[in-house]
C-alpha cells in the first residue's frame, strides 16, 4: 500500500484579478477552490497515474469536510483524523504579481497525534509512506523523525518532501527517498547550490548521512538522481510554465508510481521528471496522458 500524510492540509482559494489594487475594491476574473497540501497533491497525481493510495493527516470543520468530499469525488481513499479547529484556508491571488496568504494550522492534541502514530504503526513492510509539507506549530519539528523511526522499525519505505530541520532530523532513520530542490539542498549544508556538480557533491553527502535515494530538482536546469548505484541527470522538457503549485509533488508521485510498477530507479526518475514537468505546464495537476506524452522528451544520463 501507498500512504500519503499531510499534517497541515488546506483549502486553496485561487483567485485571478486582472489588475489588483491594494486598498480598493477588486473583483475577481475567476476563482477556483482545491484541496491543498503536498501529500494530498501526491495522492491526487497518483490516482491520475492509475496508482491507488490512502491519504492521511488531520482535518477539521467544514473546510476539512470539503477536502474529504473532494478526495472521495476523485475516488481517493482517505483516513483523516478529526480535529476541533477548522482546516486552514490559503488564498492565492494571481494578478500582475502573485501573492499568497496562508492560514494558520489547527490545534492538535496529544491524543490526536498518538492516533495518527497508531495508524502509521500498523503499516507493513514494503508499504510506502509519503510525508510531505510543513509540520504545524502544534507539533514538534522532529515529528517526521518520530514517524520515520517507526517506519524504519517496521520496514516501511518513507519518502520525505520537506525542508530544514524537519527533513534533516530524519536522515538517521534511513528515508527511502527525499526530494529537496537545489535551494533546500544548499540550506542543509549552509551553502548555495547552483550547478549540477555541486548538487551531486552535496547529494552524495546525504547518502553518507543515511538517505537511500535523493532527487534534486534544479528548475529549468533539470534534475539529479543519486543513490549508492550512481548519479543521473535528467533534462526537463521545453514548455510554458503555467503552474508551480504541485510540480514537485508530481515528481514524487511519478517516481513512486513508476518504481512500484517496475522497480527500476532510472525509469522511475524519468517518469517523475516528466510528471512534474507536465504539472508545471498545466493549469492544474497533470493528467496521465500529458505526463506520458512528455516522457519521451526526458533523457536520463549517468553522471561520470
Amino acid at each position: 500500500m501507498i500512504y500519503t500524510c499531510t499534517l497541515n492540509p488546506s483549502i486553496d482559494y485561487v483567485v485571478k484579478v486582472n489588475d489588483f489594487k491594494e486598498g480598493h475594491l477588486n473583483r475577481t476574473d475567476s476563482a477556483s477552490v482545491f484541496p491543498g497540501g503536498k501529500g494530498i497533491n501526491v495522492s491526487r497525481v497518483l490516482k491520475r497515474l492509475g496508482t491507488e493510495s490512502t491519504a492521511l493527516g488531520f482535518a477539521g470543520g467544514f473546510t476539512g469536510q470539503f477536502i474529504k468530499e473532494f478526495l472521495s469525488s476523485e475516488g481517493i481513499t482517505h483516513d483523516f483524523i478529526s480535529v476541533s479547529d477548522q482546516t486552514r484556508i490559503n488564498v492565492k491571488l494571481k494578478s500582475v504579481k502573485e501573492t499568497e496568504i496562508n492560514g494558520q494550522g489547527p490545534g492538535i492534541t496529544t491524543e490526536q497525534k498518538l492516533e495518527l502514530l497508531g495508524k502509521i504503526g500498523e503499516m507493513q513492510a514494503e508499504d510506502v509512506l509519503v510525508l510531505a509539507g510543513s509540520i504545524p506549530s502544534a507539533l514538534d519539528e522532529t515529528f517526521y523523525k518520530e514517524i520515520a523511526d517507526t517506519c524504519l522499525k517496521n520496514g516501511v519505505n518513507v519518502v520525505i518532501d520537506a525542508s530544514g530541520n524537519a527533513l534533516r532530523s530524519t536522515f538517521s532513520s534511513k528515508p527511502f527517498l527525499i526530494k529537496p530542490n537545489h535551494h533546500e539542498l544548499g540550506e542543509l549544508f549552509d551553502t548555495k547550490v547552483s550547478s549540477v556538480q555541486e548538487a551531486v557533491h552535496y547529494g552524495k553527502k546525504l547518502l553518507e548521512e543515511g538517505v537511500q535515494n535523493v532527487i534534486v530538482s534544479m528548475a529549468e536546469k533539470g534534475a539529479i538522481f543519486i543513490n549508492q548505484h550512481g548519479a543521473f541527470f535528467a533534462n526537463v522538457p521545453s514548455g510554458e510554465v503555467k503552474n508551480s503549485v504541485g510540480a514537485g509533488d508530481s515528481v514524487v508521485a511519478g517516481f513512486i508510481a513508476g518504481y512500484k510498477q517496475h522497480g527500476d530507479f532510472r525509469k522511475a526518475f524519468k517518469q517523475g521528471v516528466a510528471t512534474g514537468s507536465a504539472t508545471a505546464f498545466s493549469e492544474d495537476l497533470t493528467t496521465k496522458e500529458f505526463a506520458a506524452e512528455l516522457i519521451n522528451e526526458v533523457n536520463v544520463n549517468e553522471i561520470i
